[in-house]
């Protein structure tokens, strides 16, 4: 028999969670727990999935189009990410923001965990350039 299918002798260490979370687990039977067990594993799943899904239509929303992108390539402006320091090679997309009415500028942007990350390129108006 392998330590796996050995009964625990021991309870096991509750993770780093609220106690809202764990006290009303310890109050729970076994199936019940299983059936916790089960919902919270699917629900992590379709919770992963659907932060991929907002963040791939986040993407196709806010992603310069190809015109754009010509517009940075012809301006001797690269539109690759691996000549960019911080930059992930995969995930990232070029955007225009808005940091104050009437200055837009290209940057970068991909997510990080939970959070979106940037990094500056250049203004969109060339006559904006140092």
């Amino acid at each position: 028999m392998d330590e796996s299918s050995e009964p625990p002798t021991t309870e096991p260490q509750a993770p780093e969670l609220p106690n809202y979370i764990l006290e009303p687990l310890d109050k729970q039977s076994p199936d019940r727990l299983d059936a916790i067990a089960t919902y919270a594993t699917k629900l992590a799943a379709w919770k992963r999935a659907e932060r991929e899904r907002m963040a791939d239509q986040k993407q196709e929303e806010e992603s310069i189009s190809e015109a754009q992108q010509n517009e940075l390539e012809e301006r001797d402006i690269s539109t690759d990410p691996a000549n960019y320091d911080d930059v992930p090679a995969g995930g990232a997309y070029i955007t225009i923001k808005e940091t104050k009415p009437g200055y837009h500028y290209f940057y970068w942007q991909w997510r990080d965990g939970d959070s979106w990350k940037n990094e500056y390129i250049a203004p969109v108006n060339a006559n904006q350039e140092s």
